[in-house]
């Protein structure tokens, strides 16, 4: 304790280099390698951040301008703070739904009924009502996300697999495909909550598929099969491109230019975007009473957003050889929603589209990211009002093809089945649970499913006898491969998981019946007690060579990693057992069972050392 409470100058520094990345790095930011990667980089993220958070706005139940908003402030907080030199922050369809679904929970039409008897909706004091839900929800899931990095709680995300997290955005994706239907047919559906919202949704809005506007639903169309088009046209020559066409852009300002000049909003009632009101709103603090309402929902939205951001995180640093801090991530994503919140933003988290463009068009720091945030700004500042003929159906369309990468992990089904059904099981369970009981009630039974199939897979192992490919030193399955053989005189015992205290009586049991002799923990370490226990617990899994004899059981002990000091420490090397019996492979202690025996001419394969 004392130790760790003793400052000193150069513990300081560690400290602030720690805790605000940016001093470490941009001090040494090189211009010539980096400027302009970064410039183009940051331009044409910063494109892609206009339409997309306008359209992602719709997700969150809020008007278009606060995902602009969105883009803004939390990138610019993520620059100093963040650890990943490629991903970009923003706006993301899984999070955006995620907070849509409150808002609307929240905040529904009902409450906001003007007082005459035509029942119309006062939208205004709606929409603002829905902003004070949304920025508390994103302050509260800052906060949150603070407090894990803070007491370096960053490995939470190691359970939350990789088939929990692809199933569970994958029916996210099928929640945002149907939130946005609406706007592709022009039809009001009614708003339903609790398990099975989302079937009872897209029932009603079949029923309401006579009603179609069908100017909307052209507008749609045409959008749509233009976006799809260039998007496989930037895939397909995307090494030849010096930058994908900034497709998304392109359709937003043809579209408002069209709706403006040719009145259709007028002509057809198309539905668009409205008021966009230029320049920055001063920051606000929360509304605390709504935290109570909204806590659920706030860690949920943390640990989702974080478990999508760092494992891009990660997949970029990985390919770079560059270091990402989990704990420095939590935090600076928690900051990035904290301060975000203040400024009307809602929680954001790494897009995979942006960050890929981030990415192949040069960009090497977190400098984009500030790059793409002037695009945003000059866009809310100056022109962002140009924009109020926008139809909603074009955003729609837009998040319909954003949507492409998480429907494509539908592949994983048949991927899992040949490969691991456990993990096709926890894939196609999170599925389900999203789609039939909603995002967040989805994703606890998703965890706590995830976790038992961890309890099941050590609690039910596979036990196996272990047998020599001739002409090899591979040592396989021999109930499984019929070139395995035994080696006679000697029995290789795996269990396919570790063990420990829960299921340390089973391995016991496992191994008397593939061994065919009595086996217990007392008669490897006969003079101390307690380290039969530290075996138990800590070090049993090692133990798998045991050759028979006419007296008991004679342990060999096999080990791939350094743990020789853990056994020591445990008094498990004893005149029994010494360390001349500790093997790096299963193959070398199979050879040094064969030379004591004088057999060493019976496998014609060299030692792996």
């Amino acid at each position: 304790m004392k130790e760790s409470l003793r400052c000193s100058v150069p513990r300081l520094k560690r400290a602030v280099l720690s805790w605000v990345p940016v001093l470490s790095w941009l001090p040494h930011y090189s211009f010539r390698e980096n400027a302009i990667g970064d410039l183009i980089s940051g331009c044409s993220v910063g494109i892609m951040h206009l339409p997309q958070g306008m359209a992602y706005a719709l997700l969150a139940s809020l008007r278009p301008v606060y995902g602009l908003y969105t883009s803004l402030f939390p990138v610019l907080v993520y620059f100093i703070f963040g650890t990943s030199r490629h991903i970009s922050i923003g706006t993301f369809a899984v999070i955006s739904i995620m907070i849509g679904s409150v808002t609307e929970k929240l905040g529904p039409d009902s409450n906001f009924m003007g007082n005459g008897t035509n029942g119309t909706v006062d939208y205004d004091r709606r929409d603002a009502f829905r902003v004070q839900v949304a920025c508390s929800l994103t302050v509260l899931t800052g906060i949150f996300q603070i407090l894990l990095g803070v007491v370096r709680f960053g490995f939470v995300v190691t359970y939350l697999s990789e088939p929990l997290v692809r199933g569970y955005t994958t029916g996210s994706a099928c929640h945002v495909c149907i939130s946005q239907l609406k706007y592709l047919f022009g039809v009001k559906p009614a708003r339903f909550t609790g398990p099975l919202s989302l079937i009872y949704t897209l029932v009603d809005i079949c029923r309401l598929l006579p009603e179609t506007k069908v100017p909307e639903l052209v507008v749609s169309l045409v959008a749509l099969a233009v976006l799809i088009v260039v998007k496989e046209v930037n895939d397909c020559y995307r090494q030849k491109l010096p930058l994908p066409i900034p497709i998304e852009l392109i359709v937003v300002i043809a579209a408002t230019i069209i709706t403006h000049f040719c009145g259709l909003t007028s002509k057809y009632s198309i539905d668009v975007v409205g008021e966009i009101p230029s320049g920055l709103k001063a920051p606000q603090a929360p509304d605390v009473t709504l935290f109570s309402d909204v806590i659920g929902d706030a860690f949920a939205v943390a640990i989702v957003g974080y478990a999508i951001n760092i494992s891009l995180g990660k997949t970029f640093g990985l390919k770079y050889g560059y270091k990402v801090d989990s704990n420095q991530e939590l935090v600076a994503l928690g900051l990035s929603n904290t301060v975000g919140g203040f400024f009307q933003c809602y929680s954001v988290t790494s897009s995979l589209s942006r960050s890929l463009v981030q990415e192949s068009t040069g960009g090497k720091t977190q400098v984009a990211g500030v790059i793409s945030s002037v695009i945003v700004l000059i866009t809310i500042l100056k022109i962002g009002s140009l924009f109020e003929d926008l139809p909603k159906a074009v955003l729609s369309t837009i998040v319909f093809v954003n949507l492409k990468g998480m429907f494509k992990q539908f592949m994983d089904v048949p991927t899992l089945w040949k490969t691991n059904k456990v993990d096709l099981l926890v894939w196609l369970v999170t599925f389900a649970s999203t789609i039939l009981l909603n995002l967040d009630l989805g994703l606890a039974v998703s965890i706590v499913f995830s976790i038992l199939t961890v309890i099941f897979r050590t609690q039910l192992p596979r036990y196996s006898i272990l047998g020599h490919v001739s002409g090899t030193d591979l040592y396989l399955d021999t109930d499984t491969y019929k070139e395995a053989k035994e080696i006679p005189g000697i029995k290789i015992f795996r269990s396919s998981t570790t063990i420990y205290y829960t299921n340390a009586e089973m391995y016991l049991e496992a191994l008397q019946e593939k061994v065919c002799v009595c086996v217990c923990a007392c008669a490897i370490t006969r003079r101390n007690p307690l380290s039969t226990v530290y075996i138990t617990l800590k070090c049993f899994h090692y133990l798998s060579h045991f050759r028979l004899s006419r007296s008991h059981v004679d342990a060999r002990l096999f080990v791939q990693t350094c743990v020789v000091e853990q056994l020591e420490t445990a008094g498990f090397f004893s005149e029994s057992i010494p360390k001349s019996r500790l093997f790096v492979t299963v193959h070398d202690a199979v050879l040094h069972i064969l030379h004591k025996l004088g057999r060493g001419d019976c496998l014609l394969v060299s030692s792996s050392l």
